[in-house]
């Protein structure tokens, strides 16, 4: 019995859109390397292998670390910290290591102290404006490969970008068209290196382009990761449906306020993460609220939703039809707004069939 907030996996969902995605990178011809943020947990990630993939992405060197256990290729997506040099020297002389760099700086320090060779990636700004060198910039670029060129430890693989900027967009045709722009700026950038740097990839990453696009000419790579839960935040991009998250959180009901027409709920920022969504009839939302069914969930319980949050505290409005359905002592079922967030506070899973699976832990 569920007393307190849990984070539920459906095992059959995850599974179909890891296949969903993997039979997507064998239609276009791409290297699928999946971000293990999502999910961080090396039982899921067995589910991967299973679908066909050899590769992976972590978002920080400890994630990476722990995956080194069982994946033997591995990128970390996260400008290099040279700070880590001693994790860095532990993981390159165990596995494939692919780290990202943009400053002269930090290439130089390895340059200095690796002990063994790594692969690294030019970190690009495709748009998404967090991180990376400007596609046009190729004087900083060359300035990269001109400090790795005589280097035994330093070798240059390619062009990475994430086309974050896809998390703005409300519809396919949104999506696409923000595809479109990235991924020509990497290409270009790929196609201007290639006759010096023959192999060179361009690696291209996030889930509402890869789940959506049907053109990824150039791209030889792609680092989706969310796809393997999906969230509302998906659904409002336009990446899913409803009947493709695999996790929700279930959450007991501690008080009602019929007055105002809601549902006090054990289940705050701590577990479902502050990320929220703007809805355009209901405002501010934290998560939705699904209908129970006997395999877990399915559809959107109507007009039901997170409004409000504080620690452990979790506001659900309800229409004040729908007030007789609950009572205190009984659960909810929240589909999270943004799923790798929600994960990365919750730290396990618990199947539908009721087995604990483990995640990463610091």
């Amino acid at each position: 019995m569920i007393s307190k907030p849990t984070l539920l996996l459906d095992e059959t969902k995850c599974k179909a859109n890891i296949a969903f995605m993997s039979e997507r990178a064998k239609r276009f011809n791409l290297e699928l390397r999946p971000h293990f943020k999502t999910h961080q947990s090396l039982e899921i990630g067995r589910w991967f292998k299973d679908a066909g993939v050899s590769k992976i992405t972590a978002s920080s060197l400890d994630m990476a670390n722990y995956f080194a256990e069982e994946w033997n290729d591995i990128t970390v997506a996260f400008p290099i910290n040279i700070l880590e040099i001693d994790t860095i020297n532990d993981l390159a002389s165990r596995v494939t290591l692919n780290v990202l760099i943009e400053s002269k700086t930090s290439l130089e320090f390895l340059k200095i102290h690796l002990q063994h060779p790594i692969n690294f990636y030019i970190k690009i700004n495709i748009g998404n404006n967090r991180a990376g060198l400007l596609h046009y910039d190729t004087e900083s670029i060359d300035a990269l490969l001109e400090i790795s060129k005589n280097s035994d430890k330093l070798n240059f693989i390619g062009f990475l970008g994430h086309a974050g900027q896809t998390y703005k967009c409300r519809s396919k045709a949104d999506i696409i068209r923000v595809h479109e722009e990235a991924k020509k700026k990497l290409v270009i950038l790929k196609n201007q290196y290639k006759t010096s740097y023959p192999d060179i990839i361009a690696s291209y990453g996030d889930t509402p382009s890869c789940s959506v696009a049907e053109n990824f000419e150039g791209i030889d790579e792609i680092r989706p990761g969310n796809y393997a839960f999906y969230d509302m935040m998906q659904i409002q991009i336009g990446s899913c449906n409803v009947n493709d998250i695999a996790v929700a959180i279930e959450c007991p009901i501690v008080a009602i306020h019929p007055k105002q027409s809601e549902l006090v709920i054990y289940g705050g920022g701590i577990h479902l993460s502050k990320d929220r969504m703007e809805d355009d009839t209901f405002g501010t939302i934290y998560g939705n609220v699904a209908q129970k069914s006997s395999n877990g969930w399915n559809e959107l319980i109507a007009n039901t939703y997170v409004r409000a949050i504080s620690q452990e505290h979790g506001i659900v409005k309800v229409p004040k039809s729908d007030l007789k359905n609950y009572k205190v002592g009984d659960t909810l079922l929240v589909l999270p707004v943004h799923s790798c967030m929600t994960a990365d506070l919750m730290k396990k899973y618990q199947t539908l069939e009721g087995k604990n699976i483990n995640m990463l832990t610091y």
